[in-house]
């Protein structure tokens, strides 16, 4: 079916490329974004979509390189060539050196690109504080508060967040000036991945159409449960009757188009990142029945909060392998453009089960195969055209919330 898909999108590229150019040039996008991508064989989707991601350090080397020249093109594009000196606004995970890799990498391609970069936390701080990443890279954050004497004497033209505002930050951005990107707004604090997911699969039906195949090869079946309350049985025993007739409905479906494979589902927190509050399921009484285990992971996530509302999503095992571990694609972009991939492993998950977890292991996925060869690169061809679909879902997201890009000029995309 991958073969099939691209074999398609190469036949259709020019009409591709002229409709997705069409779809961003009225839209605002933000500077990077990152795609969980399940390829089942029978049907390839995007699974999860992250505006402030996480694992640069993780991309294809050579993808890094080329990642220089997006960022530059995407600053000059938008905000003209007066930016120089950016705020970069991070986690505060002091402790966890991997991340820290990211925001090495992700402050090496923008200086790369000719900025200035100055590390810092939504937050105030008497000092400033030092920090050490996965490979002994030195890094200091101080205040992001405009006051800050750091800031003042560093004078910054914009704002770029790794920060995936879980928090809003309320403080911090009532005192921001200047235009942050990506948004504060799009942040977990009130970002919904139902929202997302009903985009998606609306770009996916349109796409689907201009290139003549059956959508249900990229859409992922997804459903809002709302009120969700893990201490009380009768909201369990609602999601398990949702569960059930969600499955019911993928069955009937995997039937019309031959598949014999077995559903499942995935529950998640309609709010959150870093694969918490992530539960497979294969049955409405598996929710009936969840453990100490499983009902401790759906309580809380980032930061604490509470899980108050999921979504309930088709799962789509994955049959991507890395030298005999379990593998997904990930899929990075900056601004429009396909800026890098990698492949998440895991020798001790299965095809069924969520691969964003304690244990992963990261392979080489290089989208810049891409540039040598469209027919050659038929992995980063299927995937990358997956992530596009997740760009322009964000994108209308932010347009259908009202939340407005500073200073972001919209242009036509490059054919």
């Amino acid at each position: 079916m991958r073969s099939k898909l691209h074999n398609d999108f190469c036949a259709k590229s020019k009409s591709l490329s002229d409709w997705f150019c069409d779809k961003t040039k009225d839209l605002s996008y933000p500077i990077y974004s990152s795609y969980d991508i399940r390829d089942a064989g029978f049907k390839i989707s995007n699974v999860d979509a992250n505006i402030y991601p996480a694992g640069f350090n993780n991309i294809c080397p050579t993808d890094k390189e080329t990642s220089v020249g997006l960022f530059a093109n995407y600053l000059r594009d938008h905000y003209g060539s007066n930016i120089r000196k950016i705020l970069l606004v991070t986690e505060e995970h002091t402790g966890n050196p991997y991340y820290w890799e990211n925001v090495y990498t992700i402050k090496s391609l923008l200086e790369g690109a000719g900025q200035q970069v100055l590390i810092a936390f939504p937050k105030k701080l008497p000092a400033p504080v030092s920090l050490t990443s996965a490979t002994g890279h030195q890094l200091q954050a101080v205040s992001a508060y405009e006051d800050s004497a750091e800031v003042r004497a560093f004078k910054p033209d914009i704002i770029v967040s790794n920060n995936d505002f879980s928090d809003a930050n309320e403080d911090w951005a009532k005192q921001v000036t200047l235009a942050v990107n990506p948004p504060r707004e799009l942040g977990w604090y009130q970002r919904k991945k139902s929202r997302y997911f009903k985009l998606y699969n609306q770009l996916v039906a349109e796409f689907s159409e201009v290139v003549g195949f059956d959508p249900f090869l990229m859409n992922v079946r997804t459903e809002v449960f709302e009120n969700f309350d893990l201490a009380e049985d009768s909201s369990r025993d609602q999601l398990a009757t949702q569960v059930d007739q969600l499955i019911q409905s993928i069955s009937k479906e995997y039937s019309q188009h031959g598949i014999t494979e077995k559903p499942f589902l995935f529950v998640k927190n309609n709010s959150g990142t870093y694969g918490l509050g992530v539960i497979r399921v294969g049955s409405g009484a598996e929710v009936k029945e969840w453990s100490y285990k499983s009902r401790k992971k759906m309580k809380a996530a980032k930061g604490g909060r509470e899980i108050t509302e999921v979504i309930v999503q088709e799962g789509i095992p994955t049959t991507v392998s890395s030298d005999g571990a379990t593998a997904e694609p990930v899929i990075y972009m900056i601004g429009s453009e396909l800026a890098g991939g990698f492949l998440r492993t895991h020798g001790e998950k299965g095809a069924t089960e969520s691969l964003n977890s304690p244990g992963a292991v990261y392979k080489r996925l290089c989208v810049t195969d891409l540039n040598v060869s469209l027919k050659g690169a038929p992995l980063e061809n299927v995937y990358g055209w997956t992530a596009r679909l997740g760009l322009l879902a964000i994108a209308m997201e932010g347009k259908e919330m009202g939340i407005s890009f500073k200073d972001f000029k919209a242009i036509p995309c490059s054919e």
